[in-house]
């Protein structure tokens, strides 16, 4: 099967990535470049992930190979001592290295890495500030991308002069080819370290946390209460700002004829808007027109592309906060029967509404009331803390290690102890799942990390297809500077690396194209080693919620706990608001009940022409709920 997994891993890979685009992006109205683009990003960062334990077994079999010929060498070599040693020491056994099932033939690997390691780079670059960007035309578009990307590769061009500056002034080092690309991977790697680190530290503390407070009913409701109080005010701004857009694009199409050149410009920014703002865009024109003596000036070239942009953020922050509210809807009305249901005796799982019930068969033989009721309220609880437990110490086992990952007599590194009692019998079986389920915690950490991060309105993913061209793309690259530092870190946790190691062993093919930063004796034998133990302080910082109260005391609002006044406050508020949800949504079942029988008795015809307006009529539930949407 030479070969074989390498193909398989290839394909079945593919899909991850592809989910989690369906889930976050949308296909039918994103752009299909931004689409591309963020999807090649993501499958080939999992790919490497994927492959890399493969890689890790393929070497301990050659390094199998080589240790096996050296004996042989030094017999062959000296035909005197293999005689002597022969009629005192018995003949040993040779040396048996079975090939993995997994292996990888030579000459493969060396070509694939640098096509995995630097093709998706490429591609995520400039695309987050030209999806971003209000320009109407394709030059405008990269104009905008190359002023953003120029502030924002500052960074690298500081680091990377930094290592320039420091190779002129060591005489041994000639500026070759060679060294220039030494200088540009140690500071792509360096800066990726950097923010590794830092989305380390805090997954490593924030998932177990996490899944613990999923065991926790009551923290869950007091959380989902004041994640509703902020999400109230976040819809409320997203709501006028979505007017104020609107009212001004309003203007703007009425000063702009239909003979005016900019008037093509007008036509982009009115696609951009949703259909109901439009038509609502229409009755604002209708009444600024018969105000005749309004005077209309025309907007220049660039106060369009601004308005441009203003209508995209307006309309996307409009769309995710209503699709927001309506999530964390359920996930209150969830919570409210569980805590609910807690305290039954019957021991079946009683809903408040008849839309949260499981639907057809599944809530009628497979996933019964009852059932519900034990995993709701008993098993899921004791699951959440059991995996919270498992991945404590697994994150305990991460800290230690890449606190110790450089010692190598004697080895501390808990999953350098693994691979070498595994290597030692070698079982590659044990080998790529041990590398595999080490190197998927890894990223479980820092790429949830990458999916929870949120910098104001700027970066968000959010779910249920809701997220923006420019975090799609922004979270690809993320993904791009993330990656490799990760692999070589893991590398190094197993002493995979010699750089770090000092082991004479032939090394990965990842290391040797991604590894060559070990010619910078100042960054792999210090920043490299001494830089991760920054994880302990990390970890700290996050479990006693240093970030999240920091935030709080410059006024974004986050939830501490229920003894905190502003906490305290927002959680009664979005309680009362879920209250009034409740109420509503109570009242509109029963009505649309109600509504149902007398149209299955009278007929949909005779009901119409019959009801009174005190009836519970349709005009008056419309005018119900429109007076609802507006408190």
């Amino acid at each position: 099967m030479s070969g074989g997994a390498l193909g398989i891993e290839i394909v079945l890979v593919f899909f991850l990535p592809l989910f989690l685009l369906h889930r976050y992006g949308h296909f039918r109205k994103q752009h299909p470049l931004v689409l591309f683009g963020t999807l090649l990003s993501w499958y080939l960062c999992f790919l490497i992930v994927f492959i890399l334990p493969l890689d890790v077994s393929t070497t301990i079999y050659n390094q199998c190979k080589i240790d096996k010929e050296k004996p042989r060498a030094l017999t062959s070599s000296d035909p005197s001592n293999q005689t002597s040693n022969s009629s005192v020491f018995p003949t040993s056994t040779p040396k048996v290295c079975h090939k993995p099932w997994s292996y990888i033939p030579d000459g493969i690997l060396p070509v694939f890495w640098p096509l995995l390691s630097t093709h998706p780079d490429c591609n995520s670059n400039h695309l987050p500030s030209y999806a971003s960007s209000g320009g109407f035309s394709i030059p405008g578009k990269i104009k905008t991308a190359l002023i953003e990307n120029a502030i924002y590769y500052g960074t690298y061009l500081v680091i990377f002069c930094s290592l320039l500056i420091y190779l002129a002034v060591h005489p041994q080092w000639q500026l070759t080819w060679q060294g220039l690309q030494t200088i540009s991977i140690a500071a792509a790697n360096t800066w990726g370290l950097f923010l590794l680190v830092l989305l380390l530290g805090y997954g490593l503390v924030e998932i177990p946390c996490l899944y613990w407070n999923s065991s926790r009913h009551g923290y869950l409701l007091a959380k989902t209460y004041f994640k509703a109080a902020k999400l109230a005010k976040e819809k409320s701004d997203a709501e006028e700002n979505m007017d104020d857009a609107m009212e001004e694009v309003a203007n703007v199409n009425e000063s702009i004829g239909y003979g005016h050149p900019l008037r093509i410009s007008i036509d982009i920014i009115l696609r951009k808007c949703p259909m109901e703002i439009q038509e609502k865009m229409v009755r604002l024109n209708t009444e600024d027109s018969e105000d005749e003596s309004t005077q209309r000036t025309y907007p220049s070239k660039r106060s369009l592309v601004k308005l441009h942009k203003q209508v995209i953020c307006a309309g996307q922050r409009h769309s995710q906060t209503q699709v927001q509210w309506a999530i964390l809807l359920e996930e209150a009305f969830h919570l409210e029967d569980v805590c609910k249901n807690e305290t039954s005796t019957s021991h079946q799982f009683v809903h408040s509404f008849l839309s949260s019930q499981p639907p057809g068969w599944l809530g009628k033989y497979l996933y019964t009331p009852t059932i519900e009721w034990y995993w709701e309220c008993v098993l899921r609880q004791w699951c959440y803390r059991l995996l919270a437990l498992l991945l404590s110490l697994l994150s305990v086992a991460v800290v230690w290690s890449e606190c110790t990952f450089f010692s190598t007599h004697p080895v501390l590194s808990l999953f350098a102890i693994f691979i070498q009692l595994a290597e030692s019998d070698y079982n590659y079986l044990y080998i790529e799942m041990a590398c595999f389920l080490t190197i998927l915690f890894l990223c479980v950490c820092v790429y949830s990390t990458v999916f929870r991060i949120r910098v104001f309105n700027y970066y968000y993913l959010v779910p249920h297809h809701q997220t923006d061209a420019y975090s799609l793309l922004f979270s690809g690259m993320l993904f791009c500077r993330l990656t490799p530092p990760l692999c070589l870190n893991f590398l190094g946790l197993i002493h995979m690396d010699a750089s770090i190691s000092h082991q004479q062993r032939i090394e990965t093919a990842y290391t040797t194209i991604m590894g060559s930063m070990r010619l910078l004796s100042f960054i792999a034998d210090g920043f490299y080693i001494y830089y991760p133990m920054l994880i302990v302080l990390l970890c700290i910082a996050t479990y006693c919620s240093l970030g999240t109260r920091c935030l709080n005391l410059l006024g974004f609002p986050q939830y501490i706990s229920q003894s905190d006044d502003l906490t305290s406050e927002l959680v009664e508020e979005g309680k009362e608001l879920i209250r009034r949800v409740t109420i509503f949504q109570g009242w509109r079942e029963r009505y649309g009940e109600q509504r149902n029988v007398r149209r299955s008795r009278n007929g949909y015809s005779e009901l119409k022409d019959n009801d009174s307006p005190s009836d519970n009529s349709d005009s008056e539930y419309d005018v119900y709920d429109d007076h609802f949407q507006q408190t």
